[in-house]
């Protein structure tokens, strides 16, 4: 990926397309694990990323790898940089 060393170390995660929502936009869920601050047990969370999508190749299902990026819209800060996997 050369793209993400010329862009200052943007945040580049990876996520699960679930919801296609308009023409260039869809929501990628990315899931992290973290330790709770009081009991020290490991928990998964999850959150949803709003994601500009400028050819619209991105499927619900897909695998995609998401960078950081100016705010395109009221909720969009993130772009899909390239689709890791297809949904089968």
């Amino acid at each position: 990926m050369a793209e993400t060393e010329t862009r200052n170390r943007r945040k580049v995660r990876t996520g699960v397309v679930v919801s296609l929502s308009g023409e260039k936009s869809c929501v990628v869920q990315i899931n992290y694990r973290k330790r709770h601050p009081k009991y020290g047990k490991m928990m998964t969370v999850s959150k949803k990323l709003h994601c500009h999508d400028e050819e619209g190749i991105a499927g619900i299902g897909d695998t995609v790898d998401v960078m950081e990026t100016r705010p395109i819209s009221k909720t969009k800060r993130w772009r899909i940089v390239r689709i890791v996997e297809k949904a089968k």
